[in-house]
Protein backbone atom coordinates (compact mmCIF):
# COMPACT_ATOMS: atom_id res chain seq x y z
CA UNK A 1 0.00 0.00 0.00
CA UNK A 2 2.49 2.04 1.00
CA UNK A 3 4.89 1.79 -2.05
CA UNK A 4 1.82 2.09 -4.61
CA UNK A 5 0.75 5.55 -3.20
CA UNK A 6 4.48 6.65 -3.39
CA UNK A 7 4.42 5.86 -6.59
CA UNK A 8 0.73 7.34 -7.49
CA UNK A 9 2.67 10.71 -6.19
CA UNK A 10 5.41 10.24 -8.68
CA UNK A 11 3.43 9.60 -11.42
CA UNK A 12 0.92 12.24 -11.00
CA UNK A 13 4.01 14.45 -10.59
CA UNK A 14 5.64 13.22 -14.23
CA UNK A 15 2.30 13.92 -15.63
CA UNK A 16 1.69 17.99 -14.38
CA UNK A 17 4.70 18.45 -12.72
CA UNK A 18 2.43 18.98 -9.34
CA UNK A 19 0.06 18.33 -7.16
CA UNK A 20 -1.88 21.22 -5.89
CA UNK A 21 -4.34 19.44 -3.94
CA UNK A 22 -3.73 16.21 -2.60
CA UNK A 23 -7.15 15.99 -1.62
CA UNK A 24 -7.73 14.94 -5.32
CA UNK A 25 -6.31 12.20 -5.46
CA UNK A 26 -7.71 8.31 -5.20
CA UNK A 27 -5.57 6.22 -3.17
CA UNK A 28 -5.05 2.91 -4.72
CA UNK A 29 -7.46 0.64 -3.69
CA UNK A 30 -10.27 3.28 -3.24
CA UNK A 31 -12.91 5.07 -5.87
CA UNK A 32 -13.48 8.36 -4.31
CA UNK A 33 -10.87 11.31 -4.05
CA UNK A 34 -8.98 11.12 -0.37
CA UNK A 35 -10.92 14.09 1.17
CA UNK A 36 -11.18 12.23 4.30
CA UNK A 37 -8.21 12.93 7.40
CA UNK A 38 -7.21 9.45 7.68
CA UNK A 39 -6.77 9.60 3.71
CA UNK A 40 -4.46 12.53 4.13
CA UNK A 41 -2.77 11.25 7.02
CA UNK A 42 -1.70 7.97 4.57
CA UNK A 43 -0.67 10.21 2.41
CA UNK A 44 1.61 12.22 4.86
CA UNK A 45 3.54 8.87 5.42
CA UNK A 46 4.36 8.91 1.75
CA UNK A 47 4.79 12.47 1.47
CA UNK A 48 7.63 12.14 4.23
CA UNK A 49 9.54 9.00 2.79
CA UNK A 50 9.59 10.53 -0.49
CA UNK A 51 11.09 13.60 1.00
CA UNK A 52 13.95 11.96 3.12
CA UNK A 53 15.28 10.75 -0.21
CA UNK A 54 14.66 14.87 -1.79
CA UNK A 55 12.27 12.98 -4.44
CA UNK A 56 9.83 15.39 -3.63
CA UNK A 57 9.02 18.73 -1.43
CA UNK A 58 5.84 19.80 -0.22
CA UNK A 59 3.89 22.14 1.58
CA UNK A 60 1.32 21.91 4.36
CA UNK A 61 -2.46 23.41 4.15
CA UNK A 62 -4.63 23.83 6.99
CA UNK A 63 -8.24 23.25 6.79
CA UNK A 64 -11.19 23.76 9.50
CA UNK A 65 -14.70 22.15 9.09
CA UNK A 66 -17.18 20.54 11.28
CA UNK A 67 -19.30 17.54 12.22
CA UNK A 68 -22.37 17.02 14.29
CA UNK A 69 -22.70 15.38 17.28
CA UNK A 70 -24.82 12.03 17.61
CA UNK A 71 -27.55 14.87 19.00
CA UNK A 72 -26.72 16.66 16.13
CA UNK A 73 -27.20 13.65 13.51
CA UNK A 74 -30.61 13.39 15.44
CA UNK A 75 -31.86 16.67 14.88
CA UNK A 76 -30.72 16.59 11.40
CA UNK A 77 -33.16 13.13 11.06
CA UNK A 78 -36.05 13.91 12.93
CA UNK A 79 -35.81 17.53 13.66
CA UNK A 80 -34.70 20.18 16.39
CA UNK A 81 -36.37 20.14 19.83
CA UNK A 82 -38.34 23.37 19.38
CA UNK A 83 -39.82 22.18 16.10
CA UNK A 84 -41.10 19.08 17.73
CA UNK A 85 -42.36 20.44 20.79
CA UNK A 86 -44.39 22.93 17.64
CA UNK A 87 -45.25 19.55 15.86
CA UNK A 88 -46.99 17.95 19.18
CA UNK A 89 -49.33 21.15 20.10
CA UNK A 90 -53.19 21.78 18.88
CA UNK A 91 -53.56 24.78 16.81
CA UNK A 92 -54.73 27.83 19.20
CA UNK A 93 -58.87 27.22 19.58
CA UNK A 94 -59.08 24.27 17.58
CA UNK A 95 -58.15 21.43 20.53
CA UNK A 96 -57.32 20.59 23.90
CA UNK A 97 -53.98 22.76 25.41
CA UNK A 98 -51.67 19.75 26.06
CA UNK A 99 -49.88 19.68 29.31
CA UNK A 100 -46.36 18.93 30.45
CA UNK A 101 -46.67 15.33 31.39
CA UNK A 102 -48.71 14.64 28.13
CA UNK A 103 -45.85 16.72 25.86
CA UNK A 104 -43.05 14.71 27.56
CA UNK A 105 -45.30 11.07 26.97
CA UNK A 106 -45.56 12.52 23.61
CA UNK A 107 -41.73 13.37 22.45
CA UNK A 108 -39.61 12.17 25.47
CA UNK A 109 -38.51 13.97 28.33
CA UNK A 110 -34.92 15.83 27.02
CA UNK A 111 -37.15 16.95 23.63
CA UNK A 112 -39.63 18.56 26.14
CA UNK A 113 -37.60 20.11 28.45
CA UNK A 114 -35.18 21.63 25.94
CA UNK A 115 -37.71 22.58 23.21
CA UNK A 116 -40.26 23.63 24.78
CA UNK A 117 -38.06 27.03 26.15
CA UNK A 118 -36.74 27.68 23.42
CA UNK A 119 -40.05 27.27 21.44
CA UNK A 120 -41.50 29.96 23.26
CA UNK A 121 -38.26 32.33 22.64
CA UNK A 122 -38.88 31.60 19.04
CA UNK A 123 -42.76 32.52 19.31
CA UNK A 124 -44.28 29.16 17.90
CA UNK A 125 -46.15 27.90 21.01
CA UNK A 126 -47.99 30.08 24.00
CA UNK A 127 -49.70 28.88 27.32
CA UNK A 128 -53.38 28.56 27.26
CA UNK A 129 -55.19 27.09 30.78
CA UNK A 130 -53.08 24.56 31.78
CA UNK A 131 -51.32 23.68 28.55
CA UNK A 132 -49.71 24.94 25.53
CA UNK A 133 -50.64 25.54 22.42
CA UNK A 134 -49.28 26.44 18.68
CA UNK A 135 -48.94 30.25 18.53
CA UNK A 136 -47.83 30.17 14.53
CA UNK A 137 -49.23 28.52 12.00
CA UNK A 138 -46.55 27.76 10.12
CA UNK A 139 -42.29 27.50 11.19
CA UNK A 140 -39.24 26.72 9.50
CA UNK A 141 -36.82 24.77 11.21
CA UNK A 142 -33.94 26.48 11.04
CA UNK A 143 -32.14 24.45 13.48
CA UNK A 144 -32.60 21.64 11.01
CA UNK A 145 -31.45 23.08 7.77
CA UNK A 146 -28.45 24.72 9.21
CA UNK A 147 -27.39 20.90 10.75
CA UNK A 148 -28.20 19.54 7.55
CA UNK A 149 -25.91 21.67 5.58
CA UNK A 150 -22.94 21.14 7.80
CA UNK A 151 -23.25 17.34 7.38
CA UNK A 152 -23.19 18.04 3.53
CA UNK A 153 -20.55 20.63 3.22
CA UNK A 154 -18.80 20.63 6.93
CA UNK A 155 -19.10 24.29 7.05
CA UNK A 156 -22.70 26.97 6.97
CA UNK A 157 -22.76 30.13 4.44
CA UNK A 158 -24.75 32.11 7.48
CA UNK A 159 -21.21 32.02 8.67
CA UNK A 160 -19.20 31.92 12.06
CA UNK A 161 -22.13 33.52 14.47
CA UNK A 162 -24.35 30.62 13.40
CA UNK A 163 -21.96 28.05 13.85
CA UNK A 164 -20.65 29.39 17.27
CA UNK A 165 -24.33 29.08 18.60
CA UNK A 166 -24.53 25.30 17.08
CA UNK A 167 -21.05 25.11 18.66
CA UNK A 168 -22.58 26.17 22.22
CA UNK A 169 -25.68 23.74 21.92
CA UNK A 170 -23.23 20.95 21.73
CA UNK A 171 -24.75 20.21 18.25
CA UNK A 172 -21.79 20.64 15.67
CA UNK A 173 -17.77 19.87 17.03
CA UNK A 174 -15.07 21.82 14.96
CA UNK A 175 -12.36 19.10 13.57
CA UNK A 176 -8.67 20.59 12.42
CA UNK A 177 -7.42 18.89 8.67
CA UNK A 178 -4.53 19.17 6.43
CA UNK A 179 -3.78 18.50 3.15
CA UNK A 180 -0.78 19.39 1.24
CA UNK A 181 0.53 20.81 -2.11
CA UNK A 182 3.32 18.72 -3.49
CA UNK A 183 6.49 19.30 -6.17
CA UNK A 184 9.48 17.45 -7.71
CA UNK A 185 12.78 17.69 -5.33
CA UNK A 186 16.25 17.41 -6.98
CA UNK A 187 16.25 13.88 -7.00
CA UNK A 188 13.33 13.48 -8.49
CA UNK A 189 12.48 10.26 -10.31
CA UNK A 190 9.23 7.91 -11.28
CA UNK A 191 11.44 4.98 -9.59
CA UNK A 192 10.80 4.23 -6.20
CA UNK A 193 13.66 1.89 -5.64
CA UNK A 194 15.20 2.98 -2.32
CA UNK A 195 19.28 3.95 -2.32
CA UNK A 196 21.66 2.12 -0.62
CA UNK A 197 22.46 2.66 3.10
CA UNK A 198 25.55 0.05 3.37
CA UNK A 199 28.65 -1.01 0.80
CA UNK A 200 28.56 -4.61 1.07
CA UNK A 201 31.22 -7.01 -0.13
CA UNK A 202 28.89 -8.47 -2.61
CA UNK A 203 28.70 -5.18 -4.14
CA UNK A 204 32.31 -5.13 -4.56
CA UNK A 205 32.54 -8.14 -5.97
CA UNK A 206 30.08 -7.79 -8.35
CA UNK A 207 30.94 -3.91 -9.75
CA UNK A 208 26.89 -3.51 -8.59
CA UNK A 209 28.60 -0.47 -6.24
CA UNK A 210 29.03 1.53 -9.72
CA UNK A 211 25.50 1.99 -10.82
CA UNK A 212 24.00 2.47 -6.93
CA UNK A 213 22.33 4.77 -5.68
CA UNK A 214 23.85 5.75 -2.01
CA UNK A 215 22.18 7.34 0.52
CA UNK A 216 23.19 10.47 2.18
CA UNK A 217 24.99 10.75 5.40
CA UNK A 218 23.24 13.22 7.87
CA UNK A 219 26.05 14.53 9.39
CA UNK A 220 24.13 16.89 11.69
CA UNK A 221 21.67 13.67 12.84
CA UNK A 222 21.80 12.96 16.79
CA UNK A 223 23.30 9.85 17.22
CA UNK A 224 21.85 7.11 19.58
CA UNK A 225 22.88 8.27 22.97
CA UNK A 226 25.46 5.30 24.69
CA UNK A 227 23.68 3.26 27.53
CA UNK A 228 26.92 2.73 29.60
CA UNK A 229 26.57 0.10 32.62
CA UNK A 230 25.09 1.75 36.07
CA UNK A 231 25.53 1.11 40.21
CA UNK A 232 21.88 -0.08 41.34
CA UNK A 233 20.82 1.94 44.33
CA UNK A 234 22.16 -0.64 46.94
CA UNK A 235 25.62 -0.62 45.63
CA UNK A 236 25.55 2.98 45.63
CA UNK A 237 24.56 3.11 49.13
CA UNK A 238 26.87 0.29 50.23
CA UNK A 239 29.33 2.36 48.87
CA UNK A 240 28.66 5.25 50.72
CA UNK A 241 28.46 3.24 54.14
CA UNK A 242 31.91 1.63 53.57
CA UNK A 243 32.92 5.18 53.39
CA UNK A 244 31.64 6.06 56.76
CA UNK A 245 33.12 3.11 58.08
CA UNK A 246 36.13 3.46 56.84
CA UNK A 247 35.98 7.31 58.07
CA UNK A 248 35.46 6.34 61.40
CA UNK A 249 38.73 3.99 61.23
CA UNK A 250 37.08 0.75 61.05
CA UNK A 251 38.85 -2.37 59.26
CA UNK A 252 36.83 -4.40 56.54
CA UNK A 253 36.20 -8.41 57.54
CA UNK A 254 36.67 -10.89 54.70
CA UNK A 255 33.28 -11.87 54.37
CA UNK A 256 33.44 -14.78 51.25
CA UNK A 257 32.15 -17.28 52.75
CA UNK A 258 28.81 -17.57 51.96
CA UNK A 259 28.57 -21.30 53.62
CA UNK A 260 29.47 -21.70 57.19
CA UNK A 261 29.37 -24.64 59.58
CA UNK A 262 26.50 -24.59 62.52
CA UNK A 263 29.43 -24.17 64.39
CA UNK A 264 31.19 -20.56 63.65
CA UNK A 265 27.63 -19.83 62.50
CA UNK A 266 25.68 -20.51 65.92
CA UNK A 267 27.70 -22.63 68.58
CA UNK A 268 30.62 -19.95 68.98
CA UNK A 269 28.10 -17.33 69.13
CA UNK A 270 26.50 -19.10 72.03
CA UNK A 271 23.22 -19.67 69.86
CA UNK A 272 21.78 -22.53 71.36
CA UNK A 273 21.44 -25.86 69.29
CA UNK A 274 17.70 -26.41 69.89
CA UNK A 275 16.81 -22.56 68.98
CA UNK A 276 14.53 -21.62 65.98
CA UNK A 277 16.43 -20.35 64.04
CA UNK A 278 18.50 -23.35 63.22
CA UNK A 279 15.52 -25.03 62.02
CA UNK A 280 14.80 -25.57 58.55
CA UNK A 281 11.98 -23.35 58.33
CA UNK A 282 14.70 -20.53 58.72
CA UNK A 283 17.89 -21.76 57.78
CA UNK A 284 18.98 -23.41 54.43
CA UNK A 285 21.18 -26.24 54.95
CA UNK A 286 23.47 -27.57 52.55
CA UNK A 287 22.97 -31.56 51.14
CA UNK A 288 25.86 -32.33 49.55
CA UNK A 289 28.46 -31.92 50.93
CA UNK A 290 26.46 -31.35 54.15
CA UNK A 291 29.30 -31.71 57.12
CA UNK A 292 32.29 -28.83 57.33
CA UNK A 293 36.52 -30.03 58.80
CA UNK A 294 36.31 -29.86 62.60
CA UNK A 295 37.02 -26.10 64.30
CA UNK A 296 40.50 -25.72 66.30
CA UNK A 297 39.76 -28.93 69.11
CA UNK A 298 40.94 -26.84 72.02
CA UNK A 299 38.59 -24.06 71.38
CA UNK A 300 35.44 -26.63 70.01
CA UNK A 301 35.64 -27.91 73.48
CA UNK A 302 35.39 -25.11 75.27
CA UNK A 303 32.60 -23.96 73.34
CA UNK A 304 30.99 -27.33 73.64
CA UNK A 305 31.39 -27.03 77.39
CA UNK A 306 29.98 -23.70 78.31
CA UNK A 307 27.08 -24.63 76.07
CA UNK A 308 26.32 -27.38 78.28
CA UNK A 309 27.82 -27.16 81.21
CA UNK A 310 27.97 -23.64 81.84
CA UNK A 311 31.74 -21.44 82.79
CA UNK A 312 32.48 -17.65 83.04
CA UNK A 313 30.14 -16.67 85.31
CA UNK A 314 27.27 -18.53 83.23
CA UNK A 315 25.38 -21.84 84.13
CA UNK A 316 25.31 -22.63 80.14
CA UNK A 317 21.97 -24.05 78.68
CA UNK A 318 22.40 -27.46 80.57
CA UNK A 319 21.30 -29.68 76.85
CA UNK A 320 23.21 -32.45 75.43
CA UNK A 321 25.78 -31.21 72.81
CA UNK A 322 25.51 -32.55 69.45
CA UNK A 323 28.43 -32.60 66.87
CA UNK A 324 26.29 -33.27 64.23
CA UNK A 325 24.74 -30.35 65.24
CA UNK A 326 27.45 -27.88 64.99
CA UNK A 327 29.45 -29.86 61.90
CA UNK A 328 26.27 -28.89 59.27
CA UNK A 329 27.10 -27.47 56.70
CA UNK A 330 24.38 -23.98 55.91
CA UNK A 331 24.21 -20.63 53.93
CA UNK A 332 24.78 -18.19 56.56
CA UNK A 333 21.91 -16.24 58.47
CA UNK A 334 23.96 -13.36 59.68
CA UNK A 335 27.76 -11.83 59.02
CA UNK A 336 28.37 -12.02 62.82
CA UNK A 337 29.83 -15.63 61.72
CA UNK A 338 32.85 -13.40 60.11
CA UNK A 339 32.86 -11.37 63.08
CA UNK A 340 33.15 -14.58 65.80
CA UNK A 341 36.31 -15.58 63.57
CA UNK A 342 37.28 -11.96 63.46
CA UNK A 343 37.32 -11.74 67.46
CA UNK A 344 39.08 -15.35 67.90
CA UNK A 345 42.14 -14.38 65.83
CA UNK A 346 41.84 -11.50 67.67
CA UNK A 347 42.28 -13.27 70.98
CA UNK A 348 45.28 -15.54 69.59
CA UNK A 349 46.61 -12.27 68.66
CA UNK A 350 46.89 -11.38 72.34
CA UNK A 351 47.66 -14.43 73.51
CA UNK A 352 50.69 -14.37 71.41
CA UNK A 353 49.95 -17.44 68.64
CA UNK A 354 51.01 -18.41 65.20
CA UNK A 355 48.64 -17.11 62.27
CA UNK A 356 48.90 -18.66 58.63
CA UNK A 357 48.70 -16.33 55.36
CA UNK A 358 45.32 -16.89 55.26
CA UNK A 359 44.59 -15.46 58.76
CA UNK A 360 43.71 -19.00 60.52
CA UNK A 361 45.14 -19.95 64.09
CA UNK A 362 47.38 -23.13 64.71
CA UNK A 363 50.46 -24.60 65.54
CA UNK A 364 53.64 -23.37 63.32
CA UNK A 365 53.47 -25.46 59.95
CA UNK A 366 56.43 -25.13 57.41
CA UNK A 367 57.21 -21.62 55.81
CA UNK A 368 54.14 -20.21 55.52
CA UNK A 369 53.42 -19.40 59.07
CA UNK A 370 54.46 -16.54 61.14
CA UNK A 371 54.90 -15.91 64.72
CA UNK A 372 53.13 -12.42 66.17
CA UNK A 373 54.63 -11.41 69.82
CA UNK A 374 51.98 -11.34 72.28
CA UNK A 375 51.83 -7.62 73.21
CA UNK A 376 48.69 -8.14 74.71
CA UNK A 377 45.06 -6.31 73.68
CA UNK A 378 44.57 -4.04 71.12
CA UNK A 379 41.66 -2.28 70.64
CA UNK A 380 39.86 -3.48 67.22
CA UNK A 381 37.36 -2.21 64.84
CA UNK A 382 35.82 -4.35 61.90
CA UNK A 383 32.98 -4.01 59.68
CA UNK A 384 31.78 -6.06 56.99
CA UNK A 385 29.01 -5.44 54.00
CA UNK A 386 27.83 -8.51 52.39
CA UNK A 387 25.19 -11.03 51.37
CA UNK A 388 23.31 -13.35 53.96
CA UNK A 389 20.41 -15.94 53.78
CA UNK A 390 17.25 -16.61 55.70
CA UNK A 391 14.27 -18.73 54.56
CA UNK A 392 11.78 -15.81 55.36
CA UNK A 393 8.56 -15.50 53.77
CA UNK A 394 9.02 -12.71 51.29
CA UNK A 395 6.53 -9.11 51.48
CA UNK A 396 6.90 -5.81 51.09
CA UNK A 397 9.99 -5.73 53.54
CA UNK A 398 11.28 -9.15 53.52
CA UNK A 399 13.56 -11.47 50.99
CA UNK A 400 15.18 -14.58 51.57
CA UNK A 401 18.33 -13.03 50.55
CA UNK A 402 19.57 -9.45 51.46
CA UNK A 403 22.83 -7.81 52.94
CA UNK A 404 23.61 -7.15 55.98
CA UNK A 405 25.94 -4.36 57.44
CA UNK A 406 27.91 -5.62 59.96
CA UNK A 407 30.34 -3.60 62.70
CA UNK A 408 32.46 -5.24 65.35
CA UNK A 409 33.95 -2.34 68.09
CA UNK A 410 35.90 -4.35 71.05
CA UNK A 411 38.05 -2.62 73.71
CA UNK A 412 38.32 -2.36 77.44
CA UNK A 413 35.47 -1.48 80.01
CA UNK A 414 32.68 -0.41 76.74
CA UNK A 415 29.61 0.24 77.91
CA UNK A 416 25.97 0.02 76.60
CA UNK A 417 25.98 4.00 76.54
CA UNK A 418 28.91 3.69 74.15
CA UNK A 419 26.95 1.76 71.68
CA UNK A 420 23.63 4.05 72.04
CA UNK A 421 26.00 7.09 71.28
CA UNK A 422 28.12 5.46 68.89
CA UNK A 423 25.02 4.78 66.78
CA UNK A 424 23.38 7.89 66.98
CA UNK A 425 26.78 9.19 65.18
CA UNK A 426 26.53 6.37 62.75
CA UNK A 427 23.26 6.86 61.64
CA UNK A 428 23.16 10.54 61.31
CA UNK A 429 26.43 10.56 59.22
CA UNK A 430 23.75 8.04 57.08
CA UNK A 431 20.98 11.21 57.28
CA UNK A 432 18.71 9.12 59.58
CA UNK A 433 18.28 11.24 62.72
CA UNK A 434 14.92 9.97 63.61
CA UNK A 435 16.08 6.79 65.90
CA UNK A 436 14.53 4.61 68.39
CA UNK A 437 15.95 2.09 70.63
CA UNK A 438 13.99 -1.14 71.81
CA UNK A 439 15.18 -3.46 74.93
CA UNK A 440 15.56 -6.91 72.55
CA UNK A 441 17.10 -10.23 72.81
CA UNK A 442 19.66 -12.21 71.46
CA UNK A 443 21.48 -15.07 72.66
CA UNK A 444 25.12 -13.81 72.12
CA UNK A 445 24.63 -10.18 72.99
CA UNK A 446 23.62 -9.07 76.70
CA UNK A 447 22.34 -6.42 76.91
CA UNK A 448 20.31 -5.92 73.44
CA UNK A 449 18.56 -3.13 71.32
CA UNK A 450 16.48 -3.39 68.04
CA UNK A 451 16.82 -0.45 66.03
CA UNK A 452 13.72 1.57 64.49
CA UNK A 453 13.87 4.82 62.12
CA UNK A 454 10.71 6.05 60.57
CA UNK A 455 10.12 5.44 57.01
CA UNK A 456 8.59 8.72 55.65
CA UNK A 457 7.07 6.17 52.55
CA UNK A 458 5.22 4.08 54.93
CA UNK A 459 4.64 6.29 57.43
CA UNK A 460 5.78 3.91 60.17
CA UNK A 461 8.33 3.04 62.59
CA UNK A 462 10.87 0.26 60.11
CA UNK A 463 13.06 -1.81 62.18
CA UNK A 464 16.33 -1.03 60.43
CA UNK A 465 18.91 -3.05 62.83
CA UNK A 466 19.84 -4.78 65.86
CA UNK A 467 22.43 -4.10 68.17
CA UNK A 468 24.34 -5.60 71.82
CA UNK A 469 27.23 -6.17 73.57
CA UNK A 470 28.65 -9.69 73.34
CA UNK A 471 27.95 -12.05 76.12
CA UNK A 472 31.62 -13.52 78.01
CA UNK A 473 29.95 -17.11 76.97
CA UNK A 474 30.94 -16.19 73.43
CA UNK A 475 34.13 -14.09 74.13
CA UNK A 476 36.20 -15.77 77.25
CA UNK A 477 36.28 -19.48 75.51
CA UNK A 478 37.97 -17.10 72.88
CA UNK A 479 40.68 -16.22 75.10
CA UNK A 480 40.20 -12.29 75.32
CA UNK A 481 40.39 -10.88 78.71
CA UNK A 482 38.22 -10.67 81.17
CA UNK A 483 37.81 -6.47 81.06
CA UNK A 484 37.49 -6.87 77.23
CA UNK A 485 33.87 -5.65 76.04
CA UNK A 486 32.43 -5.55 72.59
CA UNK A 487 29.74 -4.07 70.72
CA UNK A 488 28.16 -5.94 67.99
CA UNK A 489 25.49 -4.70 65.45
CA UNK A 490 24.00 -5.15 62.30
CA UNK A 491 21.83 -3.43 59.84
CA UNK A 492 20.28 -4.10 56.60
CA UNK A 493 21.62 -2.70 53.59
CA UNK A 494 17.97 -2.50 51.91
CA UNK A 495 15.77 -0.88 54.42
CA UNK A 496 18.40 2.31 54.23
CA UNK A 497 18.35 1.97 50.42
CA UNK A 498 14.51 1.83 50.69
CA UNK A 499 14.13 5.10 52.74
CA UNK A 500 16.77 6.95 50.90
CA UNK A 501 15.34 6.50 47.20
CA UNK A 502 11.29 6.64 48.97
CA UNK A 503 10.91 2.56 48.06
CA UNK A 504 8.30 1.02 50.08
CA UNK A 505 8.43 -2.29 48.35
CA UNK A 506 11.71 -4.63 48.37
CA UNK A 507 10.52 -6.32 45.51
CA UNK A 508 10.82 -2.89 43.21
CA UNK A 509 14.05 -2.73 44.45
CA UNK A 510 15.73 -6.05 43.53
CA UNK A 511 14.67 -9.32 41.72
CA UNK A 512 12.63 -9.29 38.21
CA UNK A 513 10.30 -6.42 39.25
CA UNK A 514 13.59 -3.80 39.22
CA UNK A 515 13.12 -0.88 36.75
CA UNK A 516 16.25 -0.59 34.51
CA UNK A 517 15.74 2.97 33.86
CA UNK A 518 14.96 3.49 37.53
CA UNK A 519 18.69 2.43 37.93
CA UNK A 520 20.29 4.16 35.25
CA UNK A 521 18.68 7.62 36.67
CA UNK A 522 18.88 6.89 40.55
CA UNK A 523 21.04 9.82 41.98
CA UNK A 524 24.01 9.64 44.23
CA UNK A 525 23.35 8.89 47.53
CA UNK A 526 25.35 11.58 49.34
CA UNK A 527 23.94 10.94 52.79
Amino acid sequence: MAEALQQLILDTLDQFSAIDDTRTLVIPGQTVPATSQDAQIAILGALNSLQSREMISYETRETSSHALTPEGAQIALEGSHEARVWAALPVKGEGEPVGVQELKRKIGDEAAKVGQGRAFKNGWITKESSGFVKAASSIEDTTQIELREIDSTGTLKAGEKALAELRKRKLIVQRKGQWFTVRKGPNFSTSIAKPETDLTVDMLTSGSWKSATFKKYNFEADGIPTSGGAFHPLLKVREEIRNIFLEMGFEEMPTNSFVESGFWCFDALFVPQLHPARELQDTFYLSDPSTSLRPPEDYYKRVATVHEKGGYGSIGYRSPWSDEESHKLLLRTHTTASSGAMLYKLAARCRGETIDEHGDVGDPEGDTRQSVEGDGFRPAKFFSIDRVFRNETMDATHLAEFHQVEGVVADRNLTLADLIGFMRVFFKKMGVTDLRFKPAYNPYTEPSLEIFAFHPMLQKWVEIGNSGMFRAEMLEPMGLPKDVRVHGWGISLERPTMIRYGINNIRTLVGHKTSIEGVETSPAVMF
